[in-house]
């Protein structure tokens, strides 16, 4: 998904404009649902933001883990920043099947986390600043496919019934400060006025 520059600059704005509710710290959530285009836009935005990224795929325990991952981006990550100490997290590694190196999310001005389920309704009490993107299914999965292989169809598709319950559990879209769709495109959220300017 190419993210338009004149989105990117207004996004910053807004992100910039949001109050801090992590500490000191802005959290920015990009989530959506996989495949819509969530860690590019996180790429385009981090480096305007001078935010570290934590990605949610370091934190599920592969295919299966959506519901914990939450728990532990809240544990690891969020609540440590929120008590004014550096996060820490192991990433999980998908081949091998079980967490590895150990990574620290040190105290800053913003944290961006990108993936599905980055704001659950767990993070909502650290005023989140939250982007939802997406995308068509058909889009999505043919995405997810180029990159992981026809191999894992089933997986993907077992993904996506599992994210859709629980983006209708936490109400993430209709939460959305921003909405995108697939093409970088502002289509809503509450407050797509002003990133449209």
């Amino acid at each position: 998904m190419p993210v338009p520059h004149d989105v990117v600059a207004t996004l910053v704005a807004a992100v910039e404009s949001a109050p801090a509710g992590l500490g000191a710290t802005r959290l920015v959530c990009v989530d959506g649902p996989a495949g819509s285009g969530k860690t590019t836009l996180a790429a385009a935005l981090a480096p305007h933001l001078g935010a570290q990224v934590v990605h949610m795929d370091d934190l599920y325990e592969g295919w299966v883990g959506l519901e914990r991952g939450p728990e532990r981006l809240l544990e690891w990550v969020l609540e440590p920043l929120a008590a004014g100490r550096p996060g820490r997290y192991r990433r999980y590694d998908w081949g091998l099947g079980r967490y590895v190196e150990r990574h620290t999310v040190p105290l800053g001005d913003v944290l961006l986390v990108e993936g599905v389920g980055s704001a659950s309704l767990v993070a909502e009490p650290f005023a989140p600043f939250v982007v939802w993107v997406e995308a068509p299914e058909d889009v999505r999965l043919a995405r997810g496919l180029a990159r992981d292989g026809a191999a894992l169809e089933g997986e993907w598709r077992r993904w996506m019934v599992d994210e859709s319950a629980h983006h209708r559990a936490h109400r993430t879209r209709e939460r959305a400060d921003v909405v995108l769709d697939g093409e970088g495109r502002v289509v809503g959220g509450r407050a797509a006025g002003t990133a449209e300017r």
